[in-house]
């Protein structure tokens, strides 16, 4: 199992982004994948998810901004970013758990998001 996020940069407060996370190595309808963010000085957090089933979950500084979707053909999961706000600043990951566990036992390189004027 393999993950890889991109997209990351400098944005201005109330911008967007999208980032990527690239999968590979597993069959999408058995996991879940997850975004994770890690803000300076701060614990890593979790952001939201999207099921094998396709649900999307998210955490409550987050909704109604940020959406999670899928591509099955391009083995890709994005993470759309609006109403960017200061802090949103982090390096955000992706992570994989198998539909039927909570661990998340796989994880990819960061990719830094700067949200500043």
């Amino acid at each position: 199992v393999q993950l890889q996020a991109s997209g990351g940069g400098l944005v201005q407060p109330g911008g967007f982004l999208r980032l990527s996370c690239a999968v590979s190595g597993f069959d999408f309808d058995d996991y879940t994948i997850g975004w994770f963010r890690e803000a300076p000085g701060k614990e890593r957090e979790f952001v939201g998810s999207v099921t094998w089933n396709d649900d999307t979950y998210y955490e409550n500084a987050v909704k109604g901004r940020f959406t999670i979707s899928r591509d099955i053909v391009k083995n890709s999961v994005y993470l759309q970013m609006n109403s960017l706000k200061p802090e949103d600043t982090a390096v955000y990951y992706c992570a994989a758990r198998t539909r039927h566990s909570s661990i998340w036992g796989s994880w990819g390189q960061g990719t830094l998001v700067t949200v500043s004027s």
